[in-house]
């Protein structure tokens, strides 16, 4: 299995060929090769930065030479005008680099300035925003990473470093404890028995077979209403971890959040972003 890095590595790999091709023919046409320059971050609207990081590894995949100097980390608050970082090099590379950094990141700042905002709306509860596996195909990572920037929780990152049986998953089985069964004696003959198993329940019933079940670590309560989802976290009684999904907007997140769950998975802080509106300036 790859790692994070090699992932990360792959993906640029992959923008730098789509964007690149076989040459940057405006730059070479117009720049000369031994032109330096130096180029600056310039934030344009109010949010989270995230990715700076990020834009280190893309200013050095394509030329080691390039110097950056950072003034804002990941996991600030921005306003326009800010300047995030500072890089000096030769033009041509400054200038190949900047698409597909600036691509990055403002998609992870858009998702860490989404995160922060739903985190906060739960000040002063126990409850944790969770992440989901919509995320863009091959920039999940990073994705992953700037939920965690914006304050978020990371869920499962892939179907391989945990167990969620959903519905599909039970009405496939036979029932919530054929599934259950089958994925503890599949872990036990496997070798992974640290994987903990979620479980996705419908109904107050669901649960009561759940917990009667035993052998899970979390029960997801999937499309509960506030007023059930204040039964469901009674029923469990801390047992196990609890988490609400399915259907849950800004609006009604903190109606969630004060039942007493542990987690509220939302989907939209990665699938429904606005990119954050910032520039890589000469000066």
């Amino acid at each position: 299995m790859k790692t994070k890095d090699e992932l990360i590595d792959a993906l640029l790999d992959l923008a730098f060929a789509e964007d690149i091709g076989d040459g940057d023919h405006t730059t070479l046409s117009t720049i000369p090769a031994d032109a330096m320059g130096r180029s600056k971050l310039l934030i344009k609207e109010k949010g989270v930065l995230a990715g700076v990081e990020i834009a280190k590894k893309v200013l050095h995949k394509v030329d080691p030479s390039i110097k950056m100097e950072v003034l804002i980390e990941d996991g600030a608050s921005v306003s326009p005008g800010d300047v995030a970082f500072t890089a000096e090099g030769p033009v041509r590379s400054l200038l190949v680099a900047e698409r597909t950094m600036l691509n990055i990141m403002q998609r992870m700042s858009g998702v860490a300035t989404m995160t922060r905002k739903y985190q906060d709306q739960l000040k002063g509860l126990s409850t944790r925003v969770l992440d989901t596996r919509k995320t863009t195909p091959g920039m999940r990572m990073l994705e992953k990473e700037a939920v965690r920037i914006g304050g978020g929780t990371n869920h499962r990152i892939g179907l391989f470093d945990m167990i969620l049986i959903k519905d599909n998953h039970e009405d496939f089985a036979g029932g919530i404890e054929q599934a259950v069964r089958r994925a503890e004696e599949y872990c036990a003959a496997n070798g992974k028995k640290d994987l903990k198993i979620e479980v996705e329940c419908r109904s107050l019933d669901d649960i009561r077979k759940v917990l009667e079940i035993g052998g899970v670590d979390r029960i997801m309560f999937d499309n509960f209403t506030p007023e059930l989802t204040r039964e469901a976290v009674a029923l469990v009684n801390g047992k196990v971890e609890t988490e609400s999904s399915g259907g849950i907007t800004f609006d009604t997140l903190r109606d969630y959040g004060e039942t007493g769950v542990d987690f509220i998975s939302v989907g939209a802080l990665t699938h429904s972003v606005k990119g954050l509106d910032m520039s890589f300036k000469a000066f």
